[in-house]
């Protein structure tokens, strides 16, 4: 519903603007006995310039799915503490970035790392449009930085995965058969109190045609924490037609699909320099302190125009 009411508020922009032209149109055929009107006309074509530019811009949310909320996995990568602590960074970054922008975002699931850090984590993040801003940034995150865990303060390299994910309908985008879900209970881990300790409390679903599995332990409340992660299942196998399907368009066209860990978007030195570079665009900032704080419109803005550029490739 909320993306058949921006179509149709896109359809109504774009004939005012075409409303606009021929007005201009008009303008120009008076210019000639008026120069005075000349000013006024050029005004005119520029508003409508920038116009065009915006409504040209919407096309990159114009995806199945870019409307809707998004799930987004932050995952660790080989490294122990170091890759753990740059994991839980990338974490702080995006409740930042959402809290920036007036969405919900909230922590669905973590597990935390040995001594810092954390291992991995799962976000929902609610609001328009969030799928669809945020796919940008789907992929390996590198981080170069002297270690605060090294003794030496040696530098170090760390990597951590993104995974963005559209929030799935239950019944309409995925339907999941009680015979296909096994649904196993067990205790949680980790930090959570005495109550956590005691309680078999955690849920794990594994989707058995798939053989995906899911498991939630942050909340006290069993049913939270099956509903929780049959959220993330959901998403999960929504994304998985998605790949399916994506790497069936490149097969067609006789693309490769680099994915994974092996899909390296953007790295992020603080040391010996600063700076954040998109790998994709080329667009980079010397002030890697406040892309980490959450302010990194402007990379997510490079990559939608970007990839506009490559719909037809």
């Amino acid at each position: 519903m909320r993306q058949l009411a921006e179509q149709k508020r896109l359809v109504q922009k774009w004939r005012e603007l075409e409303k606009r032209v021929a007005d201009i149109a008009e303008l120009l055929s008076l210019v000639e006995a008026d120069e005075s009107l000349q000013a006024e006309v050029q005004s005119e074509i520029d508003e409508v310039a920038t116009l065009l530019d915006e409504l040209e811009f919407q096309k990159a949310f114009s995806g199945e799915y870019d409307a809707r909320n998004a799930i987004l996995a932050v995952h660790a990568g080989a490294g122990g503490t170091e890759s753990q602590d740059w994991a839980e960074m990338l974490m702080r970054m995006y409740l930042r970035w959402a809290e920036r922008r007036g969405y919900k975002a909230e922590v669905l699931d973590v597990s935390s790392g040995e001594e810092a850090g954390i291992k991995s984590a799962i976000i929902g993040i609610d609001g328009d449009y969030a799928c669809g801003y945020l796919k940008s940034e789907h992929g390996v995150h590198r981080l170069v930085r002297l270690s605060p865990f090294d003794a030496d303060h040696a530098r170090h390299t760390s990597f951590a995965l993104v995974e963005v994910m559209p929030e799935a309908q239950a019944g309409v985008d995925v339907k999941i058969e009680s015979d296909d879900l096994k649904v196993e209970v067990f205790r949680s881990s980790g930090p959570g109190g005495q109550h956590m300790q005691k309680t078999s409390s955690a849920v794990r679903l594994t989707h058995l045609p798939t053989g995906l599995a899911v498991s939630c332990q942050s909340e006290r409340s069993q049913y939270r924490n099956k509903e929780i992660a049959m959220k993330i299942l959901q998403s999960r196998l929504l994304e998985l037609e998605l790949t399916r399907r994506e790497e069936e368009k490149a097969r067609l066209k006789g693309k490769r699909i680099v994915a994974g860990w092996g899909n390296q978007i953007r790295s992020y030195v603080l040391h010996p320099y600063k700076m954040v570079k998109d790998h994709r665009t080329d667009y980079q900032t010397g002030n890697p302190e406040a892309v980490l704080d959450g302010e990194f419109d402007d990379f997510i803005i490079a990559y939608l125009r970007h990839s506009l550029g490559r719909e037809d490739d």
